[in-house]
């Protein structure tokens, strides 16, 4: 069920995006990001901080995207989530000591100090390197491509 509601105002938007265009589609965006966040907090009494995070970035930057009628704020609201999600392991590596992959995973696993390092590095320039690659698909390449990778991939 919390990847279906995950993953619904992607659909939404894709789907507006498609009959309508891109206004259209960021404002239907902030609609189902809120009652997914709503029904969230109704039926499970809880809400996950980067389900508010994200609420949060898509109201901020789909507000300015519909504000000065500009496509190009809801554009970059994928890249400053990576940003802060990248912005969040390092941190955590280098001045909380304690890599954040290991914090969320250490009860899983068990790994040597060294390898929690190399995960928490190799996810952060995961990160890092969607975020450069949602740049290019949203700036260099037609923005029906950008719309149906950010909706459904």
């Amino acid at each position: 069920m919390k990847q279906f509601l995950d993953f619904l105002p992607l659909v939404v938007f894709f789907a507006f995006y498609k009959i309508y265009d891109i206004y259209a589609a960021t404002a239907a965006l902030i609609v189902a990001t809120a009652i997914v966040l709503i029904y969230s907090w109704v039926r499970f009494r809880k809400v996950e901080k980067m389900a508010l995070i994200t609420f949060v970035l898509v109201v901020v930057f789909g507000g300015l995207t519909l504000f000065f009628h500009n496509d190009e704020f809801i554009k970059w609201k994928v890249t400053v989530i990576y940003a802060l999600f990248a912005g969040a392991l390092l941190v955590s590596q280098w001045v909380m000591k304690k890599p954040l992959i290991q914090r969320m995973l250490g009860k899983e696993l068990t790994l040597p100090q060294p390898v929690w390092s190399k995960l928490n590095l190799a996810w952060a320039v995961f990160f890092i390197l969607c975020g450069l690659a949602n740049i290019y698909i949203a700036f260099w390449l037609p923005q029906n491509i950008w719309s149906t990778l950010k909706s459904l991939a």
